[in-house]
């Protein structure tokens, strides 16, 4: 299983990436948390609100998944970071059943 990490500017941009990542069967579970974020752009420190999303998914879709995120999301140059992720056998077996 990997974790894919991605963040948006709201609820309603992050709702509407995941559900097509649901839709297709690239994914098993998003988890959406709000959050305060602080970084550099355009040469000043930016704070706003984002939505940060922990996708679950499995290593073979990695790809697709990235695809899909890149093509919808709203950023010009969106976070999307990759973890491999160590899960009991029972939610990899549902993970495995849910995607294609």
């Amino acid at each position: 299983m990997i974790l894919v990490y991605t963040t948006f500017p709201n609820m309603e941009e992050a709702k509407k990436v995941c559900k097509i990542l649901l839709d297709k069967k690239l994914v098993g579970c998003v988890n959406l948390r709000e959050h305060l974020a602080m970084y550099w752009w355009e040469g000043k420190i930016e704070e706003d609100k984002e939505v940060g999303a922990i996708i679950k998914t499995t290593e073979e879709l990695k790809e697709k998944v990235i695809e899909e995120i890149k093509k919808n999301h709203p950023y010009s140059v969106p976070l999307i970071m990759v973890m491999k992720a160590e899960v009991n056998e029972e939610y990899l077996d549902w993970l495995k059943k849910v995607t294609k």
